[in-house]
Protein backbone atom coordinates (compact mmCIF):
# COMPACT_ATOMS: atom_id res chain seq x y z
CA UNK A 1 0.00 0.00 0.00
CA UNK A 2 1.71 3.55 -0.74
CA UNK A 3 1.60 6.02 1.70
CA UNK A 4 -0.55 9.17 0.91
CA UNK A 5 1.00 12.06 -0.09
CA UNK A 6 -0.81 15.69 1.04
CA UNK A 7 -3.84 16.40 -1.35
CA UNK A 8 -4.21 19.59 0.72
CA UNK A 9 -3.04 22.33 -1.72
CA UNK A 10 -1.58 24.27 1.34
CA UNK A 11 0.21 21.16 2.61
CA UNK A 12 1.05 19.63 -0.87
CA UNK A 13 3.11 23.17 -1.51
CA UNK A 14 4.52 22.79 2.33
CA UNK A 15 5.56 19.55 1.14
CA UNK A 16 6.83 20.23 -2.12
CA UNK A 17 9.23 23.48 -0.64
CA UNK A 18 11.20 20.75 2.11
CA UNK A 19 11.79 18.77 -0.85
CA UNK A 20 13.42 21.17 -3.01
CA UNK A 21 15.12 22.86 0.34
CA UNK A 22 16.42 18.94 1.29
CA UNK A 23 17.97 19.03 -2.73
CA UNK A 24 19.46 22.36 -1.78
CA UNK A 25 21.10 21.34 1.39
CA UNK A 26 22.10 18.20 -0.40
CA UNK A 27 24.03 20.06 -2.67
CA UNK A 28 25.40 22.53 0.05
CA UNK A 29 26.50 19.50 2.33
CA UNK A 30 28.20 17.75 -0.58
CA UNK A 31 26.08 14.73 0.28
CA UNK A 32 26.04 13.38 -3.24
CA UNK A 33 24.46 10.22 -3.09
CA UNK A 34 21.38 11.48 -1.39
CA UNK A 35 21.34 14.42 -3.99
CA UNK A 36 21.21 11.72 -6.35
CA UNK A 37 19.05 9.82 -5.18
CA UNK A 38 15.95 12.57 -5.75
CA UNK A 39 16.46 12.15 -9.22
CA UNK A 40 15.00 9.14 -11.37
CA UNK A 41 16.97 6.84 -13.52
CA UNK A 42 15.82 8.40 -16.64
CA UNK A 43 15.81 12.15 -15.18
CA UNK A 44 16.71 14.59 -17.61
CA UNK A 45 18.52 17.40 -16.21
CA UNK A 46 18.60 20.81 -18.44
CA UNK A 47 20.73 24.33 -18.17
CA UNK A 48 19.61 26.06 -21.40
CA UNK A 49 21.41 28.53 -22.90
CA UNK A 50 20.06 31.96 -23.60
CA UNK A 51 19.25 32.35 -27.26
CA UNK A 52 18.33 36.25 -27.29
CA UNK A 53 17.88 38.94 -24.77
CA UNK A 54 14.86 37.46 -23.50
CA UNK A 55 14.37 34.01 -24.75
CA UNK A 56 16.51 31.01 -24.26
CA UNK A 57 16.73 28.03 -26.75
CA UNK A 58 14.02 25.59 -26.86
CA UNK A 59 15.76 22.16 -28.01
CA UNK A 60 18.62 20.86 -25.92
CA UNK A 61 18.86 18.13 -28.79
CA UNK A 62 19.70 20.58 -31.38
CA UNK A 63 20.87 24.13 -29.87
CA UNK A 64 23.35 24.85 -27.64
CA UNK A 65 22.98 24.75 -23.94
CA UNK A 66 24.59 25.24 -21.19
CA UNK A 67 24.00 21.51 -19.37
CA UNK A 68 22.04 19.08 -20.99
CA UNK A 69 21.86 15.24 -19.44
CA UNK A 70 19.39 13.08 -20.83
CA UNK A 71 19.20 10.89 -17.92
CA UNK A 72 20.63 10.63 -14.68
CA UNK A 73 23.96 8.98 -15.92
CA UNK A 74 25.40 12.00 -16.75
CA UNK A 75 24.77 13.82 -13.50
CA UNK A 76 26.65 10.53 -11.77
CA UNK A 77 29.35 10.99 -13.98
CA UNK A 78 29.29 14.75 -12.96
CA UNK A 79 29.55 13.74 -9.08
CA UNK A 80 32.18 11.38 -10.01
CA UNK A 81 34.50 13.87 -11.08
CA UNK A 82 33.68 16.06 -8.60
CA UNK A 83 34.60 13.54 -6.01
CA UNK A 84 37.31 12.71 -7.50
CA UNK A 85 38.67 15.75 -8.67
CA UNK A 86 38.91 15.17 -11.83
CA UNK A 87 37.23 18.33 -12.75
CA UNK A 88 39.54 20.84 -12.21
CA UNK A 89 37.72 23.62 -12.57
CA UNK A 90 35.97 22.32 -9.87
CA UNK A 91 38.89 21.59 -7.75
CA UNK A 92 38.47 23.00 -4.60
CA UNK A 93 34.67 22.92 -4.55
CA UNK A 94 32.86 26.57 -3.50
CA UNK A 95 31.07 26.65 -0.72
CA UNK A 96 27.74 27.42 -1.83
CA UNK A 97 24.31 28.09 -0.04
CA UNK A 98 20.96 27.55 -2.01
CA UNK A 99 17.94 29.81 -1.52
CA UNK A 100 14.79 28.29 -3.08
CA UNK A 101 11.54 30.70 -2.95
CA UNK A 102 8.25 31.36 -4.64
CA UNK A 103 7.39 28.21 -5.05
CA UNK A 104 4.06 26.99 -7.09
CA UNK A 105 3.00 23.62 -7.53
CA UNK A 106 0.13 22.19 -9.81
CA UNK A 107 -0.92 18.74 -9.99
CA UNK A 108 -1.42 17.26 -13.70
CA UNK A 109 -4.15 14.94 -14.05
CA UNK A 110 -1.69 11.97 -13.93
CA UNK A 111 -0.58 12.47 -10.84
CA UNK A 112 2.92 14.11 -11.44
CA UNK A 113 3.48 17.82 -10.01
CA UNK A 114 4.30 20.59 -12.19
CA UNK A 115 6.62 22.96 -9.83
CA UNK A 116 8.56 25.94 -10.49
CA UNK A 117 10.64 28.04 -7.92
CA UNK A 118 12.88 30.86 -7.95
CA UNK A 119 16.51 30.23 -6.76
CA UNK A 120 19.95 32.01 -5.93
CA UNK A 121 23.24 30.24 -4.83
CA UNK A 122 25.99 32.54 -3.52
CA UNK A 123 29.13 30.80 -3.85
CA UNK A 124 32.57 31.36 -1.83
CA UNK A 125 36.02 30.51 -3.43
CA UNK A 126 39.59 31.60 -3.30
CA UNK A 127 38.38 34.52 -1.13
CA UNK A 128 36.05 35.60 -3.83
CA UNK A 129 31.86 35.48 -3.51
CA UNK A 130 29.89 35.15 -6.34
CA UNK A 131 25.95 34.10 -7.35
CA UNK A 132 23.88 33.01 -10.16
CA UNK A 133 20.33 33.27 -9.53
CA UNK A 134 17.37 32.21 -12.03
CA UNK A 135 14.27 29.90 -12.06
CA UNK A 136 13.91 25.83 -11.32
CA UNK A 137 11.11 24.49 -13.51
CA UNK A 138 10.01 20.49 -12.31
CA UNK A 139 8.12 17.52 -13.38
CA UNK A 140 8.38 15.23 -10.13
CA UNK A 141 6.56 11.85 -10.33
CA UNK A 142 4.65 10.56 -7.23
CA UNK A 143 7.71 7.83 -5.33
CA UNK A 144 6.25 6.44 -2.08
CA UNK A 145 6.20 9.17 0.64
CA UNK A 146 7.89 11.72 -1.49
CA UNK A 147 8.45 12.54 -5.00
CA UNK A 148 11.17 11.76 -7.45
CA UNK A 149 13.00 14.27 -10.06
CA UNK A 150 11.75 13.20 -13.57
CA UNK A 151 12.95 16.59 -15.09
CA UNK A 152 14.75 19.62 -13.74
CA UNK A 153 15.34 22.82 -16.19
CA UNK A 154 17.43 25.51 -14.68
CA UNK A 155 17.32 28.70 -16.44
CA UNK A 156 20.09 31.05 -15.42
CA UNK A 157 18.92 34.77 -15.18
CA UNK A 158 22.83 35.99 -15.08
CA UNK A 159 24.41 33.85 -17.44
CA UNK A 160 27.32 35.93 -17.98
CA UNK A 161 29.28 33.36 -16.35
CA UNK A 162 32.03 34.88 -13.87
CA UNK A 163 33.23 31.39 -13.29
CA UNK A 164 32.69 27.80 -13.13
CA UNK A 165 29.12 26.81 -13.88
CA UNK A 166 28.25 23.24 -12.41
CA UNK A 167 25.55 21.44 -11.09
CA UNK A 168 26.35 23.13 -7.30
CA UNK A 169 26.15 26.28 -8.69
CA UNK A 170 22.62 26.41 -9.90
Amino acid sequence: MRAELPNDPVRLRSAVEEFLSREAHYVDTRQWDMWLALFEEGAEYWIPSWDSEHEYVSDPHDQVSLMYYPDRTGLEDRVFRIRTERSAASTPLPRTCHLVSNVLVAELPDGMLEVTANWVTHSFRFGASSHFFGRYEYLLARHETSWRIRKKKVLVYNDTIPTVLDIYSV
